[in-house]
């Protein structure tokens, strides 16, 4: 039996009986039509051939279309052909209009049917039954992109295709059998959001709807600088009152962080503080990398910090020092002759440390409120399991058990909220090339949805002074 192999781009291949004619595609005839017209079972009990029209149309169901991003999607497609092979693609263009994609390849079962929830892909940006691969597998097209969201008063528009047959290339010239497109927000429609240019402190408040007081929470990301308010806002969505918090590159704030004041997070902890429809006595603050080690910093200072949730960050005073009122905490440098260069051309960090920074350590004993590290094993910026792990022993040489640590085997730097892309490597405004943040897609995407869930329930027990209102 002979092989034919139809058109660049699409790589279905049928089985062509020797001696039979191949099949033809006649001249503004679309390959796939041609197909079925010859498939067996398209013709009826008397030999004629079956109209195309008396054939069920391909339909791409997706549900909910609009949803915050945490929340699953249900993928089905209907009106196939029994047992074909189709191509499902997810497409996503961000704010500075990159583009992200993906695909994966399925069967339709004999009933022509798929269902993303029960049915496994077999190849394409990922295998298996992965009811959201198509969201977290999504990449960029230009090299060392990030997708991150800035203005969550719109939401990121995915568009789903479903292509009756196999493609690895781009599909320009192809028109899907059916698409759809889906909303994916960073804030529940009822949360407010009030932009906060208090004194010092700069950036924007979560509120939840309702009279309150609501758990509040301090959010903070890391090297990237300006404003990130896409977790504040699904923490908002979620039940706290959650402060986005900029703290350099950002309106009047210093251009470059050459310094980490606590004074002024200390100012930005009264302000939550001190907001009406805020909880007291104490709040809680989530930062990731270079926000992790200041919320560390913040917790071993700041008694009215009472949860602390650090994910991928460094536990000492890392390149830069701390200030606090009278007090200059030196800082751990950066020892670049360590560095090493990615085959993507990023560079890696996460080998740069000595034996001396463990000596230099946060004074994690100060804290008074319960600490949550979580720690990615495949992290290409930083070894945050032995960070965390050097954390916890000082805490307990002095006979304290207030941390814990969650791992994650596979998961790189950068753990955002679920169904997110894994962002492996992207350039970064404080550094003059590339950083590798690494990880592996499928168990990165898995960390995110359980770690998601971990830091919900971590501050739902430790802020939260009455239960009944999340």
């Amino acid at each position: 039996m002979a092989l034919k192999a139809w058109p660049w781009g699409r790589l279905l291949q049928t089985p062509i009986a020797e001696g039979s004619q191949p099949l033809t595609v006649e001249k503004g005839q679309q390959p796939m039509n041609r197909l079925i017209s010859q498939m067996p079972g398209t013709h009826g009990a008397s030999g004629q051939e079956t109209s195309l029209s008396q054939m069920p149309v391909p339909r791409l169901i997706v549900t909910p279309a609009s949803a915050l991003v945490d929340e699953p999607v249900h993928i089905q497609a209907t009106g196939l052909p029994p047992s074909l092979l189709v191509t499902f693609k997810a497409s996503l263009t961000d704010e500075k209009g990159n583009l992200f994609h993906s695909r994966a390849f399925y069967r339709a079962n004999e009933s022509g049917e798929l269902d993303l929830n029960k049915d496994a892909a077999l190849g394409g940006d990922y295998v298996g039954v992965q009811p959201m691969g198509l969201f977290w597998s999504l990449k960029p097209e230009k090299a060392f992109k990030r997708l991150l969201k800035r203005d969550v008063n719109s939401p990121f528009c995915v568009t789903l295709d479903l292509y009756d047959s196999l493609y690895f290339q781009e599909l320009d010239m192809e028109k899907p059998k059916d698409s759809q497109t889906v909303q994916r927000w960073f804030k529940a429609p009822e949360v407010q959001r009030v932009p906060i240019r208090t004194g010092r402190v700069r950036g924007a408040l979560f509120l939840p709807p309702g009279e309150g007081p609501f758990p509040g929470v301090i959010d903070l990301f890391g090297g990237v600088g300006g404003l990130v308010e896409c977790r504040a806002g699904l923490l908002a969505s979620h039940g706290f009152a959650a402060l986005a918090l900029a703290y350099f590159a950002y309106e009047d704030l210093p251009s470059e962080l050459t310094e980490v004041d606590l004074d002024y997070f200390e100012e930005a902890t009264n302000f939550l503080l001190s907001h009406p429809k805020v909880q007291r006595p104490g709040i809680g603050v989530i930062g990731v990398s270079k926000g992790a080690e200041i919320a560390l910093s913040m917790t071993c200072f700041l008694s009215q910090i009472v949860a602390t949730i650090c994910i991928n960050g460094p536990t000492w005073y890392s390149q830069i020092p701390h200030k606090y009122r009278d007090q200059v905490l030196p800082p751990v440098p950066l020892f670049p002759e360590f560095f090493e260069i990615d085959v993507s051309g990023a560079m890696k960090f996460s080998n740069y440390l000595d034996a001396q920074t463990w000596l230099k350590l946060l004074p994690i004993e100060k804290a008074q409120g319960q600490i949550l590290f979580l720690a990615s094993e495949r992290d290409e910026c930083l070894d945050s399991r032995k960070a965390a792990e050097k954390a916890l022993e000082r805490l307990q040489s002095h006979g304290k058990s207030n941390g814990r640590m969650v791992t994650y085997p596979g998961a790189g730097h950068l753990l955002e909220p679920p169904y997110g892309p894994l962002c492996y490597a992207s350039r970064n405004p404080s550094m003059p090339f590339p950083v590798l943040w690494g990880g592996d897609p499928t168990q990165h995407a898995a960390a995110q949805e359980h770690s998601w869930a971990e830091i919900l329930k971590f501050f739902r027990q430790h802020v939260v002074q009455n239960r009944s209102k999340l």
